[in-house]
């Protein structure tokens, strides 16, 4: 028997033209204003036009299939852009797959992230026929040997720029992911207390003895994210004196927007200004490493 692998991520828009759907998509519906379209249009002109995330989730699910053999099919479906999750999922229903695991290219789970493209992913299959395709639903894997593994060498590999001649002081690490909305505690969501864990699991290995947690990339709605921000955390760093920082995305796996522009060209230069010079690690992308955490984490729910 073939099983079938969902591989979900965020999605981005192909083309300039995408753009104000696909923002449409993100706001359930509500075309955004005019306003709000321009600055997304802005940010993507400022990283070329458009986000490498599509072609990226092919390499990563071409990897995740080359590492798990014939024995499994892998597919990749997007929550708000093209190829959507529905469209995947019918295609494994045509391929006459009827187990499957589904995972989500972030590795902690809330109910306003993962929750949604569970959501999604219960969406498609309520199409199809009642047991057309069991699904076994990785809801969080950030705590998996290989990706904690591979986090470390990209740390590793970036601290390394601050022991050239000149720097004055180790950088301060802080480990960033996605913000959510504030509201999230009140559900007990365990967004906040995963990403703690990574973050300890991590700063352990590297044996940090200046690292802190911070957000970034909130949305443009008027109820409170969760915080600190990452430019909330680069001024509170340099009025403590602090003159180096080096950023450690661990909520992402993928270069895209929230990476490309928010931390490059808004955090970089915002820090540049406080007098701080700030790096980051390089993505996982297609690292190896990340493919054999993904096949670890499709084989453990495949016989649980």
């Amino acid at each position: 028997m073939t099983r079938g692998v969902l591989l979900m991520a965020y999605g981005a828009p192909g083309a300039p033209e995408d753009i104000a759907p696909f923002y449409t998509d993100i706001r359930r519906g509500r075309p955004p204003t005019p306003e709000l379209l321009a600055e997304l249009v802005g940010r993507y002109d400022a990283i070329g036009g458009s986000s490498p995330l599509l072609s990226i989730t092919r390499r990563q699910a071409a990897a995740l299939q080359a590492r798990l053999g014939a024995g499994y099919q892998v597919h990749i479906g997007m929550r708000h852009w093209t190829p959507w999750i529905r469209d995947a999922v019918a295609d494994m229903a045509r391929a006459g797959i009827t187990e499957a695991v589904a995972v989500v290219l972030a590795p902690h789970y809330s109910r306003m992230s993962i929750g949604q493209y569970m959501a999604r992913l219960d969406e498609a299959l309520a199409t199809l026929a009642p047991t057309a395709i069991h699904f076994r639903k990785v809801e969080h894997w950030h705590l998996q040997p290989h990706y904690l593994a591979a986090l470390a060498a990209r740390c590793r590999t970036a601290l390394k720029k601050f022991e050239a001649p000149g720097t004055t002081a180790p950088p301060h690490v802080v480990f960033t992911a996605h913000s959510l909305p504030e509201k999230i505690r009140e559900w007990n969501d365990p967004y906040p207390g995963q990403l703690q864990e990574t973050a300890q699991q991590l700063a352990a290995r590297l044996n940090l003895t200046k690292w802190s947690v911070g957000y970034q990339s909130a949305g443009r709605t008027p109820e409170p994210w969760l915080g600190p921000d990452l430019l909330t955390v680069i001024s509170q760093l340099a009025a403590a004196g602090e003159k180096n920082l080096l950023v450690c995305v661990i909520g992402f796996v993928t270069d895209h927007l929230e990476v490309l522009y928010d931390i490059d060209l808004e955090a970089k230069p915002f820090a540049a200004k406080h007098g701080m010079r700030l790096e980051r690690i390089e993505m996982l992308n297609d690292d190896p490493q990340l493919a054999e955490a993904l096949a670890e984490v499709v084989e453990a729910a495949s016989v649980a």
